[in-house]
């Protein structure tokens, strides 16, 4: 029967075992005592010959005096060089070997007696040791050798490298500071002179033995400067020295594995209708179009009130949103493809006295870090004349500036315009050279700046080209294209040629008798433009502006246009593109369209009439397959990443690079390259450095941001354009620190 725990037993013999009892549990304390105390004593036990372990000598003081011989026969010899070998011999030793080996066999032995955590930790260290001998005693000197270089004051190959003299150093010195004395007004012809007669003592030198016969030929043609670094670098690579970086670059910039990212940063937008606004805009849809890389666009905003000053018909957008989407609509409508690329925006601000858009605060912020790989910035000039903020080459791996604009012949026309001229064209020199690793300028009418290339690198909106295709197959089936005689079309301010153009008719009024010209523009100087030209009677009929790609101007035959002030005027683009003649000056800003036939230029006023008469006397060719691939913005797009060398920077070419300031290659010696910039500093990157922290100082003081220009308030944005653009507020962005 089951009790479920309730003691059955009578009564006596209950109390009768309870001696039993206690005896029993008496007996179980004292096992469990003795049992404790055995534990304790094996755990110090253990820990004993743990200590001991641990303590134990290592047979290592063998190694050190064979290491302190060696040093000491090479400090007592002549030279102050390290005997390596010696110290190779030191570690091939078997002592070392043998007696980890006998330290081994001894743990091995007693392994089994061992308490488990004592066993884990050894076997845990053994593995290590077995680590790190597992590596080759050649490698284990080939990383002793690296760390003791710096060390050594004879390194190897010294005897077949001579030092340096000081002719040679002081050529060098001028060689490098071209940059500098380029903004103190001396010419670069005059640098190269000096360095070549500096160069000139030294060429027949057996210090120029470095290179082999073939390379030695190979540079016969270069210039001097070429030689004078490849000397540089043989002497100083003979010394192990490595040049880490430059003196003013912080080095931090964004990880180029992976997708490279491409960053357009322009001074105006739509439905500004002007060329730094259309431009950029098609250039993001055609380089996005390759899907090589990602691209962003990134253009001013601008508050309400300005907007009403700027945009046409007093058009304004509440939201950057809206004004993307307009943007995007626009562009779609052209160019007949669906748009992939990132629109974003930065602060501006409308100046009324120069009809352009500063930005406010620093435009690099705006692209976040991890973005930050290539930029182009349009009018680069324009962009950074009162930048006040991170060094676009430092937070960039490539940097490409492209000049739309010719400043200089703009503010030559001003009061005072040549003196503003000269200091000017010295602040394009500077943030030219301080912010871009390559700039592109469209056509020689620019500003000669430092690092420059010319090429046109813009093309024509689509559009124009299927009017110019249009027109040809109708004229092909013998239908009259052209109804209409000539026209000009322009923003109508003096220096947009019309001063050129009321010069013309007014010197050749009866030579052109029944010839009439209809202008088409609107600007600030409309009233006095058309007053001047009704005080001498000319035959120019004025009308609204419009988009060139009106059908109401497709009938023209002839577009005129006398500017000589464009850079590239792309309304010309686009009337060649349209099959039309163009009748322009002869003059750098028109070189790219003088190999189209229907471009007629003219270098006085008496070849202007008669090109006129020409084009108006015969039709115009047709445009030919590779003409028009010339004009489109596929062609525009090849170019630009042939001459800006954006498709070596894609394709991961080094050479390229940072502006191909890194690594270039510039021969080999006995199979190994050599490269400039391995071991010497570049002096042109601590002048541009410097340079720019200097332009950082200026543009960080308000007072001489004014007395230079500036629009007051632009060193940073301000509270409406971070309500805007939804960014922290200034005084957060921007704190003022003080008591």
């Amino acid at each position: 029967m089951a009790s479920f725990g309730v003691d059955t037993r009578p009564a006596a013999a209950a109390s009768g075992g309870g001696v039993g009892v206690a005896g029993t549990r008496e007996g179980a304390l004292s096992f469990l005592s003795r049992g404790l105390r055995e534990d304790l004593r094996l755990i110090r036990a253990r820990a004993g010959e743990l200590e001991t372990f641990l303590s134990a000598p290592v047979p290592e003081p063998e190694l050190f005096a064979r290491l302190r011989r060696a040093y000491s026969c090479s400090a007592s010899s002549s030279r102050t060089r390290l005997d390596l070998s010696a110290i190779g011999k030191a570690f091939e030793a078997d002592a070392w070997r043998g007696a980890r080996t006998a330290r081994w066999r001894w743990e091995a032995e007693t392994e089994a007696e061992e308490w488990e955590p004592v066993r884990m930790v050894k076997a845990h260290l053994r593995e290590l040791e077995r680590r790190r001998l597992a590596q080759s005693p050649s490698d284990m000197l080939h990383k002793l050798k690296l760390s003791l270089k710096s060390l050594t004051f004879a390194p190897e190959a010294s005897e077949d490298v001579l030092p340096l003299d000081l002719g040679e150093l002081l050529a060098y010195f001028v060689k490098q500071s071209v940059p500098l004395f380029d903004q103190l007004g001396i010419k670069r012809d005059v640098c190269d002179k000096l360095v070549e007669s500096l160069c000139s003592k030294r060429k027949d030198h057996p210090a120029y033995s470095f290179l082999s016969a073939t390379e030695s030929s190979s540079l016969k043609n270069d210039n001097v400067g070429n030689e004078l670094d490849l000397r540089i670098a043989s002497a100083l690579q003979s010394t192990g020295h490595h040049y880490e970086g430059g003196f003013w670059s912080d080095g931090h910039k964004s990880d180029i594995s992976g997708k490279r990212h491409v960053a357009i940063v322009t001074t105006a937008s739509l439905p500004w209708m002007t060329g730094t606004a259309v431009n950029p805009l098609f250039r993001a849809a055609y380089l996005a179009k390759s899907c090589k890389q990602d691209v962003t666009l990134v253009v001013p905003w601008l508050c309400k009130s300005d907007q009403e000053l700027v945009y046409p018909n007093s058009m304004t957008f509440s939201s950057p949103e809206e004004q993307e989407k307009y943007m995007r609509n626009w562009l779609e409508e052209r160019v007949g493809f669906k748009t992939d690329f990132k629109i974003s925006f930065y602060p501006g601000k409308f100046q009324k006295e120069r009809r352009s858009i500063i930005p406010a605060g620093d435009t690099s912020q705006f692209i976040p870090s991890k973005e930050a790989d290539i930029a182009i910035l349009e009018e680069p000039e324009h962009l950074n004349w009162y930048h006040h903020g991170k060094r676009w080459t430092d937070k960039f791996n490539h940097v490409i500036g492209v000049v739309h604009t010719n400043y200089l012949e703009y503010i030559k026309r001003e009061k005072n315009g040549a003196i503003q001229a000269f200091f000017v064209k010295h602040i394009n020199n500077l943030v030219a050279r301080a912010y871009c690793h390559k700039i592109l300028r469209l056509s020689g009418a620019t500003q000669d700046l430092p690092k420059s290339t010319i090429c046109n690198v813009h093309g024509v909106n689509p559009k124009f080209l299927e009017v110019g295709e249009r027109i040809a197959a109708e004229r092909e089936s013998g239908q009259q294209s052209f109804s209409k005689g000539a026209y000009f079309l322009g923003k109508m301010v003096w220096a947009k040629g019309y001063r050129e153009l009321i010069d013309l008719f007014a010197k050749h009024n009866s030579d052109l008798e029944g010839f009439k010209l209809d202008i088409y523009g609107n600007g600030e100087d409309s009233h006095e433009v058309q007053s001047a030209a009704r005080k001498l009677n000319l035959n120019l009929n004025f009308h609204k502006g419009r988009d060139h790609a009106d059908d109401s101007l497709h009938g023209y035959k002839v577009f005129i246009n006398p500017s000589i002030s464009d850079v590239l005027c792309t309304a010309t683009a686009e009337a060649l593109a349209m099959g039309k003649f163009v009748v322009c000056a002869d003059h750098p800003s028109n070189d790219f369209f003088r190999s189209f036939p229907n471009c007629l230029t003219y270098k006085t006023s008496e070849d202007f009439v008669a090109r006129v008469k020409e084009a108006m006397a015969r039709d115009p060719q047709p445009l030919t397959p590779e003409q028009r691939y010339n004009l489109s913005w596929d062609a525009a797009t090849q170019r630009f990443m042939e001459h800006s060398e954006l498709d070596k920077v894609l394709n991961g070419d080094s050479n390229s690079e940072c502006g191909g300031s890194v690594g270039t290659e510039t021969g080999k010696s006995a199979g190994t390259m050599m490269r400039r910039s391995a071991s010497a500093p570049n002096m042109s990157d601590v002048v541009d450095g410097g340079l720019a922290f200097v332009h950082y100082c200026f543009t960080g003081s308000e007072l001489l941001r004014l007395s230079t220009g500036a629009v007051p308030g632009t060193r940073d944005y301000n509270k409406q354009h971070s309500l805007d653009l939804r960014l922290p507020p200034p005084q957060v962005q921007n704190p003022v620190y003080g008591w």
